[in-house]
């Protein structure tokens, strides 16, 4: 009888484990041939609550950008800088830097802490949590009375803005098909470009009043996002990769009905291609912690997010929040200064939407090696335009071109990235492999704050737009990697890519590779 039993449930099990590859088989083909208006259809909710939750990334954007746009406000210059024999303003270049990077060690700890509670507790209340803190954090820059009590509110604040950084992202990618992958994960930047034309607009705002609201307004206008977003949070269905990953097929199942508009052999097609997935790289990886993220075919997964999103930082992007600065050199107004950074910012979000058709076209890969092969060439010509004489037409020159270059990156290396860092990872290691790139990010931009402010400050290095050569040869090291190490993952599904990692198959080489799920097989052409 127990033999019986036994040969019963293995037989059972059989059953079950062939049902769920022929349902994982009839997904995978119906996401490779799914188009970007029958994915809609398809997954109109998951467009909906994606979009939704990828908007706390405005409130980071905002808020990033409203620093450095601060440094060219009067009032605030006033309220917190040091007078100078000229009887200007300035606060100093180590405090610019001190408060700069403030946010950054926030977002640093925020990052960390964001990996261990998505991983417990999911990707809505731990947007959600972030949000309350947020909301009490902000009252701590809105009331800052010295430049000592700004810092507290900016490291503070850094620690939410480091869960909006990566989570929204990651649940991106996880609640649409591969069709939508690229637009709803790349919307990310859109949002991000939206805080900064936001950012303008406000400050253009308040630049007449000769009062300390001229800067806390600015402030309090982060007040406006969190309200709307916890709503939000509490209504949108949680990611149905985190719920299998948890054991929880039934409400994955649920979160799945949630989020497609289609019937449910569908639904069960697709939460079969996620339990397979997940199978498939438990088999590769047993655990989820960050050891696992530098272990066997990870550590080559890792090294390639972490890579791709530190370019962000030291592509030269950083004197895009700048242009401010050479406007007013060049003899305009402030009101006129901030009119041409809207403009900026404006191009950056015309820049994020075109991208989007670019992507239809071309691969991830393609469009991050001549992004950034253009932004290298962008940045000679800044370099040599200051070397001309010192003056009104020069730095008009430079302040057109950081508007060009605002364009360039945010059309292509801009966008792209957050696509690229939000396929690239295995889904049981997205969220910790996201914080990790995004960490780096964050130390790197530490150092590159550190630079920018002294090679930019009057009182410091004074290299002015000099330092676009420095940034160039950077620049230039970023191709190289890009060309080498950067694979292709478009048109590729999540199981698709684990093989692909698994059989070590070269970066150059992803797109053209045939795989076959079931047999972990590959065929490179």
């Amino acid at each position: 009888m127990e033999k019986d039993s036994e040969i019963s449930h293995i037989e059972s099990k059989r059953d079950q484990n062939a049902t769920v590859n022929d349902g994982a088989g009839h997904a995978v083909q119906s996401e490779r041939h799914m188009g970007f208006r029958e994915a809609i259809r398809f997954y109109p909710m998951a467009v909906v609550w994606s979009v939704g939750l990828s908007t706390a990334v405005i409130m980071e954007g905002y808020a990033v950008m409203l620093l450095s746009n601060f440094y060219a406000l009067p009032q605030f210059n006033r309220k917190y800088g040091q007078l100078q024999a000229d009887g200007t303003y300035v606060i100093s270049a180590p405090w610019k830097s001190a408060l700069s990077n403030g946010a950054v060690v926030g977002e640093i700890i925020g990052l960390f802490l964001t990996g261990i509670f998505q991983d417990r507790f999911g990707y809505r209340w731990t947007i959600f949590g972030a949000l309350c803190l947020v909301t009490a954090f902000i009252f701590v820059l809105f009331f800052a009375q010295n430049v000592e009590m700004l810092l507290a509110g900016e490291i503070l604040c850094g620690i939410p803005w480091g869960a909006f950084q990566t989570i929204t992202v990651a649940y991106a990618s996880e609640v649409c098909p591969v069709a939508l992958r690229g637009y709803l994960t790349t919307y990310v930047n859109l949002c991000w470009v939206i805080g900064q034309f936001i950012v303008s607009g406000v400050l253009r705002g308040v630049l007449d009043r000769p009062d300390q609201w001229a800067y806390r307004i600015p402030f309090a206008v982060q007040w406006a996002w969190p309200i709307p977003l916890m709503i939000m949070c509490l209504l949108a269905p949680e990611s149905p990769w985190w719920l299998v990953r948890h054991g929880r097929q039934e409400e994955a199942r649920q979160s799945l009905v949630h989020l497609m508009s289609q019937s449910h052999d569908i639904v069960d097609e697709t939460l079969a291609m996620i339990q397979y997935t997940d199978n498939l790289e438990k088999e590769a990886s047993a655990g989820t912690s960050y050891r696992e993220c530098f272990r066997r075919s990870n550590l080559r997964r890792t090294e390639i997010v972490c890579v791709v999103w530190l370019i962000q930082v030291i592509c030269g992007s950083q004197l895009m929040g700048y242009s401010t600065v050479f406007y007013i050199a060049a003899g305009l107004p402030a009101s006129s200064s901030f009119n041409m950074s809207l403009i900026q910012y404006g191009l950056g979000v015309s820049g994020t939407v075109l991208s989007w058709f670019l992507m239809a076209h071309a691969g991830r890969r393609t469009l991050y090696l001549y992004g950034n092969l253009a932004l290298f060439v962008l940045l000679l010509i800044i370099g040599f335009v200051s070397l001309a004489p010192h003056g009104t037409t020069t730095n008009w020159a430079i302040g057109a071109l950081l508007s060009v270059f605002t364009f360039t990156y945010d059309l292509m290396v801009g966008p792209v990235c957050y696509s690229l860092v939000s396929e690239l990872p295995s889904t049981r290691l997205r969220a910790k492999s996201v914080v990790l790139a995004r960490n780096l990010y964050n130390v790197a931009n530490i150092v590159v704050n550190v630079l920018v402010n002294y090679q930019l400050t009057s009182t410091a290095w004074n290299w002015g737009a000099k330092s676009a050569f420095f940034w160039a040869g950077i620049c230039f090291c970023c191709i190289v990697w890009v060309f080498f190490r950067l694979p292709e993952p478009k048109g590729r599904t999540y199981a698709e890519l684990d093989i692909l990692f698994e059989k070590q198959v070269s970066a150059r080489k992803f797109a053209s590779t045939e795989v076959n799920i079931f047999q972990s097989t590959v065929v490179t052409e």
